[in-house]
């Protein structure tokens, strides 16, 4: 027992499962109350029951699970966050678990590493492996019993994990160093400073003050027009079909407007005998205006599609 620095005073708790032989139960208890004298106390409790327990928050100072010789107890997820819940700042957990060896796809028995991680997981600290051990025959039927699992490659390892040293949920004051913040006043301008960049109207006056006209930095080059042709980007039009750019400034966008205009004015059927605007009388019989009132010469006139198709 002194591999659990179990002392006087300290109240521990014993977890059983139902492959735990009694007598060897009942020989552990008598050892550990041996241990703790009269004032402390050993609580023993089933693993089935022990979510069900209600035990306080903080409870016992030292957990042994599973340690019951010819015990073969799994600790789920839930049953090591409980244990962590009812554990006191600073005690210690000791288990003792089957584990696998080999890497199987298998949710009953974990192996050594798994298990250290879902201490890890429950809020423990400082878990570390104390030792490994082949199962004794006893061990092995009691897996097969209860289990409803065979393997060659089980062993069986103790395990330890330590509650940290403060509360679940408490809360402590940061103190920090605040310095403070230089003052926010503004600087005290200088005097020579503030008559430097200050312009009056009376300065506008003075003949003494030398003022530069903006006019003169512009020379003659500055003052011609520039290029419609020189303001184009280098891209603009380029292809072998032109297209203005979008908001297109530089007068692609007109021309090509423009051009558009003219060659529709330029497809409108032209006048073979120059009779057409006088009416049907005076018109050949392929005349596309055939059909339509006299009209003045130059005025536009729209022709459909069916006059188009049957000229």
């Amino acid at each position: 027992m002194g591999e659990y620095g179990i002392s006087a005073g300290q109240l521990v708790a014993v977890v059983w499962d139902k492959s735990s032989p009694v007598e060897a139960l009942k020989d552990l208890v008598n050892k550990l109350q041996g241990l703790t004298g009269t004032e402390g106390h050993v609580s023993v409790e089933n693993i089935s029951q022990l979510l069900q327990s209600a035990h306080k928050d903080s409870s016992f100072d030292i957990i042994l699970s599973g340690i019951v010789p010819g015990s073969t107890a799994v600790h789920s997820a839930e049953v090591l966050a409980e244990m962590a819940r009812i554990l006191r700042p600073g005690g210690c957990l000791f288990l003792k678990e089957p584990v696998e060896t080999d890497v199987v796809n298998n949710s009953t028995v974990k192996t050594a590493s798994k298990l250290c991680s879902a201490l890890t997981l429950s809020g423990l600290v400082e878990v570390k492996e104390l030792q490994r051990e082949p199962l004794r025959p006893e061990e092995v039927q009691s897996v097969q019993e209860h289990l409803s699992y065979n393997s060659d490659s089980l062993l069986s390892v103790h395990i330890t994990g330590k509650k940290p040293n403060f509360e679940v949920g408490s809360s402590s004051q940061l103190k920090l160093s605040v310095t403070k913040k230089p003052s926010s006043e503004k600087p005290a301008l200088d005097p020579a400073a503030a008559k430097l960049w200050t312009l009056s109207a009376n300065d506008m006056e003075d003949e003494g003050m030398d003022l530069i006209d903006s006019d003169e930095l512009l020379d003659a080059e500055d003052l011609k027009k520039p290029d419609p042709a020189s303001l184009r980007a280098a891209s603009c039009g380029e292809g072998k079909k032109r297209k203005a750019c979008k908001n297109c400034t530089c007068g692609l966008a007109e021309e090509l407007e423009k051009e558009k205009s003219e060659a529709k004015k330029s497809s409108q059927p032209k006048s073979a005998c120059g009779n057409c605007y006088l009416g049907d009388a005076f018109r050949c019989a392929s005349c596309p205006y055939l059909g339509m009132p006299a009209f003045k010469p130059g005025e536009k006139v729209l022709l459909s599609n069916s006059n188009l198709h049957d000229a």
